[in-house]
């Protein structure tokens, strides 16, 4: 007898930033461990990292700020998830829009967290702790304690590493190499000095990021050409993710490239300025190495940093110096060098 084609009984809404969506993903095995894999609803810039992850079933990507935006999205989605016969819906991202969603699903479980503001339409409200890391906050949704958590994680597929690998032999660079991630959505998160940085690495260094963060890439890129190389808008998510891999270092500000780094193993040297690590944000590796300005009674200044200091100073960024970068990195890669030399058994 044929088997009937497998039908997800949870999907979980997950419309915020690439680096949430990646820190969902041990909140998704959980899940996938109790009821199979879940059906994921997210952005049409995260949907890429998800798919094939053994956590999750497919992947319906809604473009809210794009052509899903606007009350015909919100019910194109709301009638594809209703058609699927949900029985719960998880909410990590508190949104009004999530909300909507999960009610036009017509699951009969709707979990979210009490501060969400339309907390009133769930069935279940789960208390969001203010302190530790998201990652235990989300996974809070499906009753887990912090000592039960399974790592970040994403699937990276034979052709991510395969085009990772040639990139980076069609650019001479070789085994040993720091990863760098200058670029964030907010202005007031990027460290103005991975010029200087670079120029005092001994090793290669290869920048990563998306479109957006070409222009930015190319300026720091030609203070030291001979090497620095870019990939910043060349590969995608999935094939940057296998390059941060393969580095020995990634050094980043407070925006996505720290958590792949997460999910794939990668040590981290992560800058924090208007931001704090306390935000539940920062790396989860043993040895992985977090700097901010500690003295500053401005910071932090809001919950993602803003375009531009409003005192117009920017000292959690420009006073985090160079020198103490740099130590950090060569620190992390001469630990890493040590493992290479004399492997763990």
């Amino acid at each position: 007898m044929k088997e009937p084609p497998y039908r997800p009984t949870a999907v979980v809404i997950q419309t915020a930033f690439l680096g949430d969506v990646v820190l969902t993903t041990p909140l998704l095995s959980v899940l996938a461990s109790r009821y199979g894999p879940v059906d994921v609803v997210t952005t049409p810039a995260a949907a890429g990292l998800l798919e094939g992850h053994p956590a999750v079933c497919s992947v319906i990507r809604y473009d809210k700020h794009g052509g899903g935006r606007g009350w015909v999205g919100l019910r194109n989605i709301g009638s594809q998830l209703r058609s699927r016969g949900y029985e719960r819906v998880y909410l990590p991202h508190r949104s009004l829009r999530s909300a909507a969603l999960a009610l036009w699903s017509g699951a009969h479980e709707r979990i979210g967290f009490a501060d969400a503001p339309a907390a009133i339409t769930y069935t279940s409200r789960v208390a969001r702790q203010r302190t530790g890391h998201e990652v235990e906050r989300l996974l809070a949704l499906a009753g887990m304690g912090r000592s039960e958590t399974p790592p970040v994680s994403l699937e990276l597929r034979a052709a991510d590493h395969a085009r990772a690998d040639a990139w980076l032999t069609s650019h001479g660079v070789g085994a040993r190499f720091a990863a760098i991630a200058p670029g964030s959505v907010w202005g007031t998160k990027r460290w103005p000095y991975y010029s200087e940085l670079v120029s005092r690495l001994n090793q290669p260094a290869v920048i990563v990021g998306g479109p957006d963060d070409v222009p930015l890439a190319g300026a720091i890129e030609a203070v030291a050409p001979e090497r620095l190389v870019s990939a910043a808008g060349v590969l995608s998510l999935r094939e940057s993710a296998a390059l941060i891999q393969r580095a020995s270092v990634l050094v980043t500000n407070d925006s996505a490239p720290l958590h792949l780094a997460t999910a794939v193993g990668t040590p981290v040297v992560a800058l924090f300025g208007p931001t704090v690590p306390e935000f539940g944000f920062g790396p989860r590796r043993a040895g992985d190495v977090t700097l901010g300005h500690a003295d500053l009674p401005c910071r932090p200044c809001s919950r993602h940093g803003p375009e531009r200091c409003p005192l117009r100073h920017h000292r959690c960024m420009r006073e985090l110096s160079v020198e103490a970068v740099l130590e950090a990195v060569l620190s992390i890669m001469s630990v890493e060098e040590s493992r290479a030399i004399y492997p763990r058994s």
